[in-house]
């Protein structure tokens, strides 16, 4: 639970919404509040750039970074040509 002087600050930026939707599942199963925000102005088609900002309570910022450096380890070490994902439909 977040105190009165805590407030949210932002751990990482994506380019869309389903990168974010990820690392925001991976912190949470970790036991850290997060939310994505932004998710509109990044799926937005203008010729401009989006993002979306993973948003963490400031208590756990830290716990946060290293959650996150685990989640890119962990996901850098998938090999794709071993996982299956079905059926080609």
């Amino acid at each position: 639970m977040a105190s009165n002087t805590d407030h949210l600050e932002a751990l990482i930026s994506t380019p869309n919404e389903g990168q974010a939707a990820m690392i925001v599942s991976a912190l949470k199963d970790r036991g850290i509040d997060a939310v994505a925000e932004g998710g509109l102005t990044a799926g937005f088609r203008a010729e401009t750039f989006g993002e979306v900002k993973i948003m963490v309570w400031r208590h756990d910022l830290d716990r946060a970074r290293q959650a996150l450096a685990e989640y890119r380890n962990a996901v850098s070490d998938i090999d794709w040509d071993e996982v299956d994902v079905g059926e080609v439909e």
